[in-house]
C-alpha cells in the first residue's frame, strides 16, 4: 500500500529525533549538549473506506484529516 492519501496526497514526511543530555543553564548546569541525531519519518494516519464517487462506491485510502473535514462523502 502506497502511503499517500488519495485525496490530498499526503504522504511521509522526514525528520530527526534529537538526544540531548545535561543540565540547562537556567537550572544552574553547563548547557544541553546534543549526543544523537537519528532520521524519523512521519506517517500520515491513513485509513480504508468505502466512498461515493460517481453514483457507486470505492474504496479508497484516506487520511482522518480528510474525513474530519468532510472532503469525502462515506458510502
Amino acid at each position: 500500500m502506497a502511503r499517500t492519501c488519495d485525496i490530498c496526497a499526503k504522504t511521509v514526511s522526514v525528520g530527526n529525533r534529537i538526544v540531548r543530555h545535561g543540565l540547562a543553564k537556567s537550572k544552574g548546569g553547563i548547557g544541553l549538549h546534543t549526543t544523537g541525531i537519528t532520521k524519523r519519518r512521519f506517517r500520515p494516519n491513513l485509513q480504508k473506506i468505502h466512498v461515493k464517487e460517481n453514483g457507486g462506491t470505492v474504496r479508497k485510502t484516506v487520511c482522518t484529516a480528510c474525513i474530519r473535514s468532510k472532503k469525502i462523502v462515506k458510502a
